[in-house]
């Protein structure tokens, strides 16, 4: 199973570009909360999708007031994780990330049993090596065959990176990190350095605009250019390359990469703090955010699903 998955990835990576003429990007860039206008002065829709997440906002259409209100005070519970009976910004901005994110978790639960072959709650290197490349290190690797002892020490890295205490094994939320870096920000050397491993053909440790075009666009049977790629090289002269070198160092890369984009979590959380805080104290009561709860979740407008908790647990 992992090593035709292996095999899938490869291929998938030498093939990405699709057509000649599609465009190739690495830039990662945070998703919207919701795809609606936030206009609270037409509907809360906007804050219900950032609060629950777009699939979790639905069943509460069906749902009383009441009983909106009563599951609504069960997430407040669990959003107050310093159980001082308040909810702070950081708090909400933590909740909602963790909503955005819920298909980071999902991966993680979809292949945690996969790799925590001892069922110890960890999921070791060893593990993760020896479900993910034990075919390939046990048997004799042919000289055509793809290079995996090359992705396995770029995979032990990274696992070394996600393993913030030391110990070479991951929990959940490591092992998150492991699988989806671009995500975490103490990730993001590792993901700089992955990227420029791709892309510095030369090993000059810069990525220059040949190679920076080249990763986007490879011309194929003398095919033309398209126009994008003149834009992409205008790009490259003026925005990324800052110190006009004619290359992009590290530094240069991680801001092409990894934007620092603006945080629609953070908006989110202060704004319902401010709409909610009654006594302006710069923090929530339970009881301040079940008075403004159509704002949160409303009732009859949207859906308590998997992020609220199971179904028995209300």
């Amino acid at each position: 199973m992992i090593r035709s998955l292996l095999i899938c990835w490869v291929l998938l990576t030498a093939t990405s570009s699709g057509k000649p003429t599609e465009r190739k990007t690495r830039v990662n860039q945070e998703e919207p909360l919701s795809q609606l206008q936030h206009d609270d002065n037409k509907s809360f829709d906007y804050d219900h999708e950032a609060f629950l997440g777009q699939d979790e906002a639905r069943t509460f259409d069906h749902l009383s007031p009441d009983e909106s209100k009563r599951r609504l005070g069960i997430i407040v519970d669990k959003i107050d994780s310093s159980h001082d009976g308040f909810v702070s910004e950081e708090e909400l901005k933590l909740w909602i990330k963790n909503v955005q994110n819920r298909h980071m978790f999902e991966n993680v639960e979809h292949q945690w049993n996969e790799f925590d072959l001892n069922r110890d709650g960890l999921i070791s290197w060893e593990e993760y090596r020896n479900v993910s490349y034990g075919s390939y290190l046990d048997g004799p690797q042919t000289e055509t065959e793809y290079n995996y002892s090359h992705m396995m020490a770029r995979d032990e890295r990274r696992f070394k990176v996600a393993d913030r205490d030391g110990d070479v094994s991951a929990d959940r939320q490591e092992f998150m990190a492991f699988l989806h870096p671009e995500s975490h920000e103490y990730m993001k050397d590792v993901v700089v350095q992955e990227t420029m491993e791709d892309i510095d053909k030369n090993g000059d440790g810069f990525i220059d605009l040949n190679e920076y075009i080249g990763d986007m666009f490879s011309a194929e049977n003398g095919a033309q250019e398209p126009e994008w790629v003149a834009t992409e090289r205008q790009q490259f002269s003026e925005f990324r390359d800052k110190n006009r070198d004619g290359k992009m160092d590290r530094e240069e890369t991680l801001d092409w990469i990894l934007p620092a984009d603006y945080d629609h979590a953070e908006a989110e959380a202060k704004h319902l703090l401010y709409e909610s805080d009654t006594d302006k104290d710069g923090k929530l009561t339970k009881e301040e955010i079940l008075n403004k709860f159509d704002l949160f979740v409303g009732s009859q407008a949207t859906n308590y699903g998997e992020v609220l908790l199971r179904h028995d647990e209300f």
